[in-house]
């Protein structure tokens, strides 16, 4: 969609959003590619391997809108997918799409309540799930009134309570007529990570797909190149997984390739990138955090990427350095939200990529930071980091929330609730959620800065700085810090990672307090829960009294 040969300041100029009046994710994905193309490689756990083609996509799919056709579902109803990476949770999506039917994904981290919650908040009326998150369904199911149909993936004879997924689509027709849908109807709700306050449902529409496909091509390398084959360990729950990887890559015809981590595993990333002949890549940071730990990759592994894209966190030189010379190329970050994706995107074979920044805005989108009022600052002014609401990538609304809705927009920009800067050439730099700024004694602080600099400490594998209450200053800093498997946790080093800092930043930035843990609490995405880490501190320092 991005004319080739452009520069970029030529693609900003240029560049138009397309605006159909029909479109729908699930033709656009399934119809219009060769029945015999490949499109999606799934490896399981004992190293089997299937193939998929788009016309099997196409087959399955119909088979599954005709059987949920037939149990009442209807357009506009709500579709859980509670399932991980696999061709069942791709058939469910486009499925739900061809129909009319909104698509509702379900991470399957996910606990009994957080299960629950989304459910009933979304008035769910049919649930696609498997065997091992079954308990979780079944513990909720009688607290959910619409939930009327539950498919089971291996179920069976098990039980009558709900549905065999085999059975259902073998009794199925392979013909279905997509719906003609509008570019504005709803095709997806999918939730906030609720790392702030109650998650919410950010409704997106068809033309969504039409949003993402220009950021990822500038991600990417001006991707599509050839046949690449596609691969993300982010699950295809989240955003970035569905609409930063699997989509856009099924929407060109590139081969997308799934494999489900009971937990992530590095080493095997590593082994799947050459298996497969994976080329281009969608790896969120904390799966770089543990890759970047595997001892000389290239000389263990026969891969070659050609370009790699990552978001959710802010990137710094350390992990940068360290990609290029893993996979002989510069990660490109993203930046963007659940309720508008891929706001600002890195294209090294485009611009210089500068370390701290997420990228400048893709062609066709605008990105501002503004005030309190929504009023655009200058270059270099401090403020929260926008987006034009204009723009196919921008959900319609919050589930049934409108003043939520209302509270998310300042005019026509919506409103990120994250602080950053843009400098004069465009870059973005992101600086931290509001929420979690730290005053301490009369500044304010970014924890983001502070991770980034101890991440290129030797001891340390992963961290999360959070501020803690301070009778004199307000707050301090505090750092919860992973260490790396090898290194022995004293107090020396404590005091060690305190200097590095404040020898490297600010004296008014280094952590007060250190503390070492096994493990850092994380999103469903991979994002560190500052606010758990709060609760923590607070939890242990009210005991000790």
């Amino acid at each position: 969609m991005i004319p080739r040969g452009l520069s970029y300041d030529e693609a900003m100029r240029q560049f138009r959003w397309p605006e159909p009046e029909r479109f729908n994710i699930g033709r656009a994905v399934c119809e219009r590619h060769p029945r015999e193309a490949l499109a999606l490689i799934v490896e399981a756990a004992d190293g089997s391997v299937r193939h998929w083609t788009f016309g099997q996509l196409l087959a399955g799919s119909s088979r599954l809108a005709n059987a949920l056709a037939a149990r009442g579902i209807e357009t506009g109803d709500r579709i859980g997918v509670f399932l991980s990476q696999g061709a069942e949770l791709l058939l469910c999506h486009l499925a739900s799409y061809r129909m009319g039917a909104v698509a509702l994904p379900l991470f399957t981290l996910f606990g009994e309540e957080a299960l629950e919650y989304r459910l009933a908040d979304a008035e769910a009326q049919a649930l696609v799930t498997d065997m091992s998150q079954l308990p979780k369904v079944l513990a909720v199911r009688d607290r959910l009134p619409h939930l009327k149909t539950v498919i089971v993936i291996g179920a069976g004879a098990h039980g009558s309570a709900f549905l065999d997924w085999d059975r259902l689509l073998a009794a199925a027709s392979d013909s279905f007529t997509t719906v003609d849908s509008k570019a504005e109807d709803p095709a997806l709700l999918i939730y906030t990570s609720g790392t702030t306050g109650q998650p919410k449902g950010a409704l997106h529409a068809h033309r969504m797909l039409l949003g993402v496909i220009p950021p990822v091509e500038q991600w990417l390398g001006h991707w599509p190149r050839g046949n690449e084959v596609m691969w993300t360990p982010a699950e295809w729950a989240w955003i970035a997984g569905l609409y930063d990887a699997l989509f856009p890559a099924l929407y060109y015809g590139t081969p997308v390739l799934a494999h489900r981590f009971a937990k992530f595993d590095p080493e095997r990333a590593f082994g799947l990138l050459a298996r497969h002949k994976v080329g281009v890549s969608f790896i969120p940071p904390t799966a770089l955090k543990m890759m970047r730990q595997v001892h000389r990759p290239r000389e263990r592994w026969d891969y070659a990427m050609r370009a790699v894209g990552t978001g959710g966190e802010a990137m710094g030189e350390e992990l940068l350095a360290w990609g290029r010379e893993a996979f002989g190329t510069t990660i490109s970050e993203g930046y963007g939200q659940t309720e508008m994706n891929l706001m600002t995107v890195n294209s090294p074979d485009w611009f210089e990529v500068r370390p701290g920044s997420c990228g400048r805005a893709c062609p066709g989108r605008q990105v501002a930071v503004v005030d309190a009022q929504g009023q655009p600052l200058k270059p270099g002014e401090e403020g929260q980091i926008a987006g034009l609401r204009h723009d196919p990538i921008v959900m319609l609304e919050y589930w049934r929330k409108p003043e939520a809705t209302a509270q998310k927009f300042a005019g026509d920009w919506l409103l990120t609730g994250d602080l950053g800067h843009i400098d004069e050439d465009g870059y973005v730099f992101f600086k931290s959620r509001d929420d979690d700024v730290i005053t301490s004694g009369g500044y304010r602080i970014g924890p983001g800065e502070i991770e980034e600099c101890l991440m290129r400490h030797p001891a340390v594998a992963m961290v999360g700085v959070v501020g803690v209450p301070d009778p004199l200053r307000t707050e301090i800093v505090k750092a919860f810090v992973q260490l790396r498997p090898e290194i022995a946790a004293t107090e020396a080093l404590k005091a060690d990672l305190a200097s590095y800092v404040k020898t490297r930043l600010a004296a008014h930035e280094y952590p007060r307090e250190v503390e070492f843990v096994a493990e850092l609490p994380l999103t469903t995405t991979g994002k560190i829960m500052r606010r758990e880490l709060r609760r923590l501190d607070a939890e242990k320092k009210a005991a000790a009294r």
